[in-house]
């Protein structure tokens, strides 16, 4: 079955652009010209994964990001005319899996694209794993269905998210590193500068702990990493 990608950004050429390169590797493409096009479409559509830049008029991809991720989990990759950290950091705590600075490459977006789609699909497909709910005190995480609760109650995740949360309830009690989260998750190296596992981790802690500064659940281990 064909993926189906969103492509949102008040760019024409660049919507163009990305749509051909996408179609020619066999996946179909629906072009948004504002965030508020892309939360109507997205209440008829579902879509595999959406590419949505930052710096729109009305509505910023940052606040569109997290209207999406109230209801839907599908990867997101975040587009953005600016380089600089805090717009990586803003893009990534709002829910985002990926982060692209423009100009971009189309063959880097690409690979990225499809890299998230597997990554995406495999968790949602795959039933085979050997243990699909692991249980840690109040918390649960259902590896099949990709659902967590906590002290009874639902807790929505991004699928970056997830993936981090799962990664450290497999190795309950071991220290797992930065880095090594890092390239466990995202499936690329690891650069010592890069604090996307940190964003991620507040985020998560935000989501879980009853008082995110003292954990009980994801533990800090200065100097070396993070442990459930």
């Amino acid at each position: 079955m064909e993926s189906k990608i969103l492509i949102v950004d008040d760019d024409k050429e660049i919507r163009k652009l990305i749509s051909v390169y996408l179609e020619n590797e066999g996946m179909q493409t629906k072009q948004a010209e504002s965030a508020i096009v892309a939360l109507k479409l997205l209440e008829n559509i579902d879509f595999d994964l959406i590419i949505l830049d930052i710096m729109m008029p009305e509505m910023d991809g940052i606040e569109a990001c997290m209207q999406i991720r109230q209801e839907r989990n599908m990867p997101i990759i975040m587009l953005s005319a600016k380089s600089e950290d805090i717009d990586k950091i803003q893009g990534l705590a709002s829910g985002a899996d990926d982060y692209l600075s423009k100009p971009f490459n189309p063959l880097e977006l690409i690979a990225r694209v499809k890299s998230q789609l597997r990554r995406y699909k495999k968790y949602n497909n795959d039933k085979d794993n050997n243990q699909t709910l692991i249980e840690i005190g109040d918390l649960k995480v259902n590896t099949d269905t990709r659902q967590v609760s906590v002290r009874g109650k639902d807790v929505r995740l991004t699928p970056k998210e997830f993936d981090i949360l799962e990664l450290l309830a497999r190795n309950k009690g071991i220290v797992m590193s930065i880095g090594k989260i890092y390239e466990a998750v995202w499936k690329e190296d690891f650069f010592k500068s890069d604090n996307t596992v940190m964003v991620h981790i507040t985020k998560i802690r935000d989501k879980l702990e009853e008082d995110p500064k003292h954990p009980i659940y994801i533990k800090t281990v200065w100097g070396v990493g993070y442990k459930i």
